[in-house]
């Protein structure tokens, strides 16, 4: 790890020539400036495609063990790693333990400030303790300069316990080293305004944290089609997402689309295959559980007897 005294020469800690003037910008000149180099993150991304697609199928296969998917980070870092881990169970119904973030400080840590937890090696490994991490988990380690003590120390905490790791930053590797299983670098070069990362830096780890949570849950079969069959129905703009995904797959009115829902203890993904199949809701709950409730496969097995 780099020494902390080493910082300033860290790429997201660069002076950007291209803002230089940012305080005599006319407003508009000012987005646009912004618009130019948030294009950046985007790019950063993109070239980071190979191995964000390794830590898809690494942590699919995990969770499919019976593992969890745990973010840690500090400050943006770890606000974006708790934010994502937080959309999982509306979006894919999954249980609240599958996905879970770790931020330096604790949820006070969310709205309120506070960098000097940051710095607290034990601090992480005892995260990773607390957690009672093991060798089928995955815990990702988020810090835009790559130097953060809190990470760092719940990295190595969870390689010691045998759990897959996986580093997300946003300075190349020779700046910051680490061990780890899979490396993601997210080099989108200096800010705009010098060393807050919570700019570019912090978009493309947004990005990368929603290829991540999204490919590993399609790659678990809680997607069909682009459709998001396991929504959880627990409000009324829920229902009625429920309710065109069946109608639009389906062709059946919204009326008989809410008596399917109904029928199917509110599950998208049991009410299509309930409808598809014929099957009523526990002998569809029980070819569900046969292929890990992949929709397509459970389908398929049924057109294959038929």
């Amino acid at each position: 790890m780099t020494n902390l005294q080493e910082r300033g020469h860290l790429l997201t800690e660069q002076v950007n020539p291209n803002s230089l003037n940012l305080d005599q910008l006319d407003t508009l000149e000012l987005v646009e400036l912004f618009n130019r180099e948030d294009q950046k993150a985007v790019a950063a991304v993109a070239a980071a495609k190979v191995c964000l697609a390794q830590a898809i199928e690494r942590t699919a296969e995990c969770l499919r063990r019976g593992g969890r998917l745990f973010y840690v980070g500090a400050g943006t870092s770890g606000r974006l790693g708790v934010l994502d881990a937080a959309e999982c169970p509306p979006t894919f119904c999954t249980p609240p333990e599958l996905v879970q973030g770790i931020i330096a400080g604790g949820p006070d840590a969310l709205v309120r400030s506070s960098e000097d937890l940051e710095d607290r090696v034990q601090d992480g490994e005892a995260a990773i303790a607390q957690k009672q991490v093991t060798s089928l988990d995955v815990v990702v380690g988020i810090t835009a300069g790559g130097t953060t003590p809190f990470v760092h120390g719940a990295i190595n905490a969870a390689r010691q316990r045998g759990a897959t790791t996986i580093f997300i930053a946003c300075v190349p590797a020779e700046q910051v080293s680490v061990e780890v299983d899979i490396d993601i670098r997210l080099l989108t070069g200096p800010e705009i305004l010098a060393g807050s990362t919570r700019l570019k830096a912090g978009t493309a780890t947004k990005l990368a944290l929603n290829i991540l949570s999204t490919g590993v849950m399609v790659r678990l079969g809680k997607v069909y089609g682009n459709r998001m069959v396991d929504v959880a129905v627990t409000n009324q703009k829920l229902r009625d997402r429920a309710l065109r995904i069946l109608q639009d797959l389906t062709g059946l009115s919204r009326e008989a689309s809410g008596y399917l829902l109904e029928l199917s203890g509110k599950w998208v993904k049991l009410a299509l295959l309930m409808h598809w199949t014929g099957l009523d809701k526990e002998e569809g709950l029980k070819l569900l559980s046969k292929y890990q409730g992949n929709l397509r496969a459970a389908i398929a097995s049924q057109k294959t007897r038929n």
